[in-house]
């Protein structure tokens, strides 16, 4: 104040006021100050003078600093705490939040002589609402920590950690403060970390500038940040005798490893690297030079890193390395004075991914985006757009698997505890990609010992966390490695026969795969199909979901099968019911996603809802429209994922409209187009036999599977189909005849004889087999013996070129 008061409030971030509550008629030197949860008591610790004032003032016998009680409700009493030569810090604890009437509180100590102590302060209400001092004596204290170099307080956890030189190494410890007055040590771990010559280091007890800038090169640059999933990491800069070199060291506890990174700049005055905490990320940052984001929850691989530099680096108001991360997303400007709330720009995150030239820039930017815009269609949308401008940019990922298995993984883990540990998270197996001008060794740590009974929150996630790495963590994740064999398996005997043998097929091969296995896998596909209609009750832009396709549905039903076996052998204390939910709900989601890209897709293309036309030729929109589609389907045969019902027909159809024929043949020679019933018949009826109709449709006819071909081979109305009708009637007839040979006299049949002995011969042959009972086409009463006479007279007049009466 302008009479060199000096008074301390409380600012309020409600009202965006400061509550005065204590007023010291001199100025002094604040060190820390603290008020209790009541505002009854405030503890204040101070420097009484400079060594300058001491040695001119010969106050040889008076303590440099002092620690005071004061009873605040109203100001009261004052008790001395602390009258000693070294700086002492003050904090509350806070075990309960929102509790308003107690009868004590307890007070932290911080010590520079490197020992912390906790005070139990009771207080007693008197007349007219005033608060005092039970204790007339010294106040109860217990000593918390001993011999530390370095401590930091979690303020919204009531946490203490702190690090003690052990050796050649350090120990990490951690206090947890609880409200029934209790605390005990809970965490330790072994970093290695050099603690020679330096000094105390306090994080998160107040700044007091003069002093920290004073010990700053001779104390540790760390800090240990917490994330709500149960990640614990340690951030500290090192120390670099190459010039330009940056050096920082991140320990991943919950993971068992560390990364040490080193950043080779052209010139800096800078050394020392300031982190954040963004619970998702750890941010690395160095003013003018580079922001490093790290993924917390995935860090194996720098995929996931996302670092910035020049103008993408730059955060406007944090030009120093002063800053310090006291909460999560929140940095305070220890030069300035100001706390800032830190979070990720969307607009700045879309654009660096649209301008990102390297596969590690996109893929970190897409992996964040994906888990930053969690459930915003508007920005979901442009993503999309991006992934069907770049499918051929990026070389080392595929983008659409990427988007695909990221957005199931950020949609489905919040749904149930470890089922993050479970999931798939990214297509990649490995990165052999690198960051320009950054360098990173991993070294295996050894793990945190945690010591506690029951607790839950934070530590019962990191525990959790701890004990997937134990056993192997990329071992917990759903693989489709069985998957695919099992489909491959399945579809040997699709290939072999048609749908209605299936089952008999099914039945002869193996055991388990009885007809009651394949029922339960169509019943499972049903289940997924029906709860996606419950989503999307709308009318769809794109024409999907319009027709049953059993392939597909056959691969829904085994992923959701073996899904299940996956999550029950690790969720058992679920629940069946539980885990059919997530099942079901990971299935019909992926499905989502692949209508969700399509229907971005459509719009943007701006083509229409209706379906396909072969009557002419494809537009250069449809054609773009149908290289995405063929990226989605090798994405989809890449991870051995289903497809929405009528992708294949859609596809096609688009193939048929865009392609040239030779090319067409090609993509359907090679699996890359799948012929479906639905566009195959389309595509026979709708035709006019054209010559180069004709040609087409021969081409699609001769490579129809068999069971697919007795089906809509009969929409074909053309001598060149009937042909081949005949012709594979006469084989197949001739297959069940094998051997055998004619014992009885030849039968009359009832049509007018034709005078063609090698054809009369043929046709009584075949006459007999079918009275034998046994007919290839059932359920084309048309197809026989006669048909096979008449298409073979047509024929041979054709080529003789005469006309057939």
């Amino acid at each position: 104040g302008n009479q060199r008061n000096t008074h301390i409030g409380l600012y309020d971030l409600q009202t965006k006021q400061n509550e005065h509550l204590y007023m010291f008629e001199k100025d002094l030197r604040i060190i820390s100050c603290s008020v209790n949860n009541e505002r009854t008591l405030l503890a204040v610790s101070f420097c009484q003078y400079t060594e300058e004032e001491r040695v001119s003032r010969l106050l040889q016998s008076v303590s440099k600093y002092l620690t005071l009680l004061i009873e605040i409700h109203p100001i009261n009493n004052v008790r001395v705490l602390k009258a000693v030569d070294s700086c002492v810090r003050v904090q509350f604890l806070y075990p309960v939040e929102g509790r308003n009437t107690s009868t004590g509180s307890r007070l932290l100590l911080v010590s520079e002589d490197k020992y912390i102590e906790q005070f139990d302060i009771h207080v007693v209400a008197e007349e007219e609402h005033k608060v005092v001092i039970q204790n007339t004596g010294q106040l109860p204290r217990a000593r918390v920590a001993d011999d530390l170099i370095w401590a930091q307080w979690d303020m919204m956890e009531q946490r203490l950690f702190y690090i003690v030189p052990k050796e050649s190494r350090s120990t990490l410890k951690c206090v947890q403060f609880y409200p029934d007055e209790n605390f005990n040590s809970i965490l330790e771990s072994l970093l290695d970390i050099s603690v020679n010559g330096t000094q105390l280091k306090l994080v998160n007890f107040g700044y007091d500038y003069c002093e920290d800038q004073d010990v700053a090169s001779k104390s540790l640059n760390l800090q240990v940040f917490t994330s709500k999933a149960g990640g614990l990491c340690v951030c500290c800069s090192l120390p670099s005798d190459i010039p330009g070199e940056i050096r920082y060291s991140i320990y991943f506890l919950h993971k068992g490893y560390n990364k040490t990174f080193t950043v080779s700049l052209e010139r800096t005055e800078l050394k020392e690297v300031a982190f954040m905490n963004l619970d998702y990320y750890v941010a690395a940052y160095l003013p003018g030079q580079f922001l490093h984001l790290l993924n917390i929850q995935h860090p194996d691989l720098l995929c996931y890193s996302l670092f910035l530099t020049g103008k993408n680096a730059r955060i406007d108001m944090l030009q120093n390395c002063s800053i310090r991360s006291p909460l999560t997303s929140t940095v305070l400007d220890c030069h300035v004075g100001s706390m800032y709330a830190v979070s990720i720009s969307d607009s700045a995150l879309l654009q660096f991914l649209q301008n990102s030239k390297q596969d590690s820039e996109r893929l970190a930017a897409l992996h964040c985006a994906l888990l930053h815009f969690q459930h915003r269609e508007d920005l979901e949308m442009q993503i999309i757009w991006w992934i069907s401008e770049n499918l051929s940019t990026c070389h080392s990922f595929d983008p659409i698997q990427e988007f695909i298995i990221a957005s199931l993984y950020c949609r489905m883990c919040p749904e149930t505890h470890n089922l993050d540990k479970l999931l798939p998270y990214t297509s990649l197996l490995d990165w052999i990609g690198i960051i320009p001008g950054v360098t990173c060794a991993t070294d295996i740590i050894s793990l945190p010992v945690l010591e506690f009974q029951t607790s839950k929150g934070f530590w019962e996630k990191l525990n959790s966390n701890l004990e997937s790495v134990k056993y192997a963590e990329p071992h917990l994740h759903y693989h489709n490695n069985l998957l695919r064999r099992e489909w491959r398996s399945i579809l040997i005997g699709l290939l072999l026969c048609s749908f209605g043998d299936f089952c008999l097929f099914i039945n002869q091969r193996e055991e388990r795969k009885t007809t009651a296995y394949l029922r339960n896998i169509f019943e499972n596909a049903k289940k997924v199909l029906s709860h996606l209609d419950t989503w999307d009750s709308e009318e769809r832009l794109v024409p999907l979901f319009q027709e049953e396709d059993y392939q597909q549905q056959l691969l829904m039903g085994l992923m959701v099968a073996q899904l299940k076996d996956h999550l029950m052998r690790h969720l058992q204390y679920v629940g069946k019911k539980k885990i059919d939910q997530i099942v079901l709900d990971y299935v019909a989601n992926l499905l989502n996603l692949v209508h969700r890209i399509m229907k971005e897709v459509w719009r943007r293309y701006q083509l229409h809802s209706c379906t396909f036309c072969f009557d002419e030729r494809g537009s250069a929109r449809e054609f773009a429209v149908f290289h995405i589609m063929s990226r989605i389907l090798e994405a989809a045969n890449g991870m051995c994922m289903p497809l929405p019902p009528g992708f294949h027909t859609l596809h096609l159809g688009l193939g048929v409209r865009c392609l040239p024929l030779h090319t067409l043949l090609h993509y359907i020679d090679s699996g890359v187009l799948h012929l479906t019933e639905t566009c195959v018949r389309k595509l026979l009826r709708d035709l006019d036999d054209t010559e180069e109709n004709e040609k087409l449709k021969f081409s699609i006819v001769m490579r129809l599977p068999e069971a697919l071909g007795q089906k809509v081979r009969q929409f074909w109305n053309h001598p060149i189909n009937a042909n081949l009708i005949a012709r594979k009637y006469v084989r197949l007839l001739l297959e069940k005849l094998g051997n055998r040979q004619c014992s009885r006299p030849i039968p009359e049949r009832a049509s007018v004889p034709v005078e063609f002995l090698p054809l009369n011969y043929l046709t009584n042959m075949l006459a007999e087999i079918e009275d034998q009972g046994v007919h290839p086409y059932e359920k084309q009463d048309h197809v026989n013996v006669r048909f096979v006479e008449e298409t073979a007279l047509k024929h041979t007049m054709m080529l003789l070129g005469l006309k057939y009466s």
